[in-house]
């Protein structure tokens, strides 16, 4: 992710302890995605975009083999490296430009925890992706949920632009909407299979930590996720 949009500083020490059990983020999001991953025991796993390691720690304990996790931030990552250890392998590096250190085929499963939608250059990275994913590896991505987005910034569905949303603590971040069209068209377009979409809602521990954004996720959407396979 470039300048503009990963989160650096306080932006990403902010993120990194309100993300760890928000109701968004810990109990809605980050469920989904590791059903989605299904078994992991002994996989090797790319997380893009492992912000302050917490997708990593949930694959590391359901016994993923090798974790290599990717970030465009440094204090993100310092984050990470306190929580993950010697469990993962950690890169600083920009979404923005070609993922050239990584083998080809040498994955099992890829992950993009709302991430996606922060890139401008999208077909590049999921290009990179599908080199380093090996022949019928799988690749999870999560995003905003088109109609939330609409909801929220109003104006056309259709519409693709840069639009800022606040994270709290005087924080914001920017990101790209697009269309469920645009979204799964993109992936498609790069070469992907679409296995399974889901509609994520909260689990019920998510009630006890704040019981309206539970409701929330259960009457409107928040996010959207998607599992793929590389042929």
């Amino acid at each position: 992710m470039n300048a503009d949009t990963a989160y650096h500083g306080k932006k990403g020490e902010h993120f990194a302890v309100a993300s760890a059990d928000h109701v968004y983020n810990a109990h809605t999001d980050r469920p989904a995605m590791l059903r989605l991953a299904g078994d992991v025991t002994g996989l090797s796993v790319l997380d893009l975009g492992c912000g302050a390691g917490h997708y990593a720690v949930e694959l590391a304990e359901r016994g993923a083999g090798r974790i290599v996790g990717v970030d465009g931030s440094e204090s993100m990552l310092g984050i990470a490296r306190e929580r993950l250890g010697d469990r993962a392998e950690l890169h600083l590096h920009d979404l923005e430009e070609p993922l050239d250190f990584l083998p080809d085929a040498s994955f099992d499963l890829a992950l993009m925890a709302l991430v996606y939608h922060h890139v401008d250059a999208r077909e590049q990275l999921l290009a990179g992706i599908r080199r380093a994913l090996r022949p019928g590896g799988a690749l999870l991505v999560s995003t905003t949920h088109p109609t939330a987005d609409w909801q929220y910034f109003e104006g056309s569905y259709h519409a693709h632009d840069r639009v800022e949303f606040p994270i709290g603590d005087g924080h914001t971040i920017t990101y790209w909407r697009m269309s469920l069209e645009q979204f799964i068209g993109e992936l498609l377009g790069a070469g992907f299979v679409l296995e399974e979409l889901a509609e994520p809602r909260s689990t019920e521990a998510g009630r006890q930590v704040d019981a309206r954004r539970y409701e929330k996720t259960h009457n409107r959407p928040t996010f959207l996720a998607v599992r793929l396979r590389r042929p």
